[in-house]
């Protein structure tokens, strides 16, 4: 499923290097299982966001996903929160990611969802699907929150969405987090600054993660699915809401 490349780059940080790949990118989307409404949406962002100054496209990047927890794209703050589980969790996950043959080369959390898509796009259509199926609700919640925003980010994870074919009622989702704090002010992000910083992992060696600019080696096997350790997944939205 390589439109899952294609977000997983549009999520990551913005590099000038994308807007050398502009036409591979939009080539990618229009063969794309998705819809042609949501294959327009997708394009629209690509264009209107390799369009513009990419300093201001990192500076809003910045703004959305760096600053407070609501938004975050790393998939086991929405499970776990700061709860010791999430290291755990996160040792599960890269030891999954290398017994699927994944190459790790640069630091990254392995949770981290641009991470994650590079991964499910090397493991075959059905078990990408059933990899986004697993984390459908979260990925509503931040759709969601980013209509809140009124961000085009939003259109990224509607893709995800789609893909997943996951039934989630979007307009629950948005009752949901309707009255939700916002947790990027001044004021909340002096709270978090405050707070005492959790260690998720013993050592170097396990706190080096991967990244997803490698691709896989030779031995990666396309058609090997390991279902991440979720155990909370079912009580994500009661525990997005925390």
């Amino acid at each position: 499923m390589q439109v899952l490349q294609v977000i997983s780059l549009l999520l990551d940080y913005p590099k000038v290097e994308l807007l050398e790949v502009v036409p591979e990118l939009r080539a990618t989307v229009r063969s794309s299982a998705l819809s042609s409404s949501q294959q327009q949406a997708l394009e629209d962002f690509i264009v209107r966001r390799t369009s513009g100054d990419v300093m201001d496209w990192q500076s809003e990047y910045d703004s959305l996903f760096e600053r407070g927890r609501a938004l975050s794209l790393l998939l086991f703050e929405h499970v776990h929160g700061e709860s010791r589980d999430r290291g755990q969790a996160m040792v599960d996950l890269m030891q999954q990611y290398q017994q699927a043959g994944l190459d790790i080369g640069v630091k990254e959390l392995p949770d981290y969802i641009p991470l994650y898509l590079e991964f499910l796009a090397t493991q075959g259509d059905d078990n990408a699907r059933e990899g986004l199926a697993e984390v459908g609700h979260i990925l509503a919640v931040l759709a969601v929150r980013l209509e809140q925003r009124e961000s085009d980010y939003a259109e990224l994870f509607r893709s995800l969405l789609e893909l997943s074919q996951v039934q989630v009622d979007l307009s629950d989702v948005r009752a949901q987090v309707e009255n939700e704090k916002r947790d990027d002010t001044p004021k909340e992000l002096d709270k978090v600054w405050e707070e005492e910083m959790v260690t998720f992992t013993g050592n170097d060696a396990t706190s080096t993660c991967p990244t997803a600019q490698n691709r896989p080696g030779e031995g990666q096997r396309r058609d090997q699915y390991i279902p991440l350790n979720l155990d909370q997944l079912s009580n994500v939205k009661n525990a997005a809401d925390a």
